[in-house]
């Protein structure tokens, strides 16, 4: 398996995203102060990913990475071991429900639900269920910012709640360039921002989250091998960081691998 990718496969990446977006090598900052930015990236790292999870939500803490699946029927709460991709441990979420966005809380894990508005709260070292949180409308992705939880439903808005009462505290709308941006998912804190994918596109979005702007693209196309797709569902989507080793992680549903990152 390859392990890094070459400097000038990374650079024609870039040039053609650049190009197609109409962005020079540094950021434009239009009227409404927003960058449009389109970063380059390397390949750190390749690890595997098994093929048949419908990768919701990614969290990497301790050194120890945790993954929701989705799907009725089939949605899980799962611990892997990154090098080898293989499930340590894994806990099976009823059939009537499909299993969506995951973050980690202190010493717990929260898990999202599509549309039955539930959360569950589970002990981080057992996986044993704590306590179900209710919320309003759709759950797609979850984070936080160490203070409150960050909650995306699949609209321009990213609601902030209480971690400890699911209370929604507050809500700010993402627009890229002035426009709300629809279909944000898979959500990601890192270093003061929020890393979203944006559902069926390979790019992700860097947004501030006080103001809601998209401040950058991250745009990862042709990171898998149109070989390795394998289903029109198998779409980037999955973002873990590992803060105490600074390391970015991404991959996608039912992808085969996954991709540990460095952002220029």
């Amino acid at each position: 398996m390859r392990r890094t990718a070459t400097a000038g496969c990374l650079a024609a990446i870039a040039a053609a995203s650049i190009a197609a977006a109409g962005c020079a090598g540094s950021a434009g900052i239009g009227a409404e102060g927003v960058s449009r930015l389109h970063q380059d990236y390397e390949i750190v790292n390749v690890y595997p990913h098994d093929p048949t999870a419908f990768t919701q939500g990614l969290v990497i803490i301790d050194g120890r990475l945790f993954e929701s699946a989705g799907r009725y029927g089939q949605s899980n709460l799962r611990e892997v071991d990154l090098e080898s991709g293989r499930v340590l441990r894994r806990h099976d979420v009823e059939a009537k429900y499909f299993a969506e966005g995951l973050t980690a809380w202190r010493e717990t894990l929260v898990q999202l639900t599509w549309t039955a508005g539930a959360a569950f709260v589970y002990d981080r070292a057992s996986f044993k269920l704590l306590r179900t949180h209710q919320y309003r409308g759709e759950g797609w992705g979850l984070t936080h910012d160490g203070r409150r939880l960050i909650l995306s439903d699949g609209s321009p808005d990213l609601r902030f709640l209480d971690p400890e009462t699911f209370e929604e505290t507050g809500r700010v709308t993402v627009r890229d360039n002035g426009s709300p941006l629809e279909e944000i998912n898979e959500l990601e804190y890192v270093r003061g921002e929020i890393l979203a994918n944006v559902w069926e596109t390979d790019r992700i979005a860097r947004i501030n989250p006080a103001s809601g702007d998209v401040i950058g693209w991250i745009d990862l196309s042709g990171l898998l091998a149109a070989g390795e797709v394998t289903s029109h569902e198998a779409v980037l989507n999955g973002i873990a960081y590992d803060a105490a080793r600074d390391r970015l992680f991404v991959t996608g549903k039912l992808w085969p691998k996954l991709f540990e990152i460095r952002v220029k």
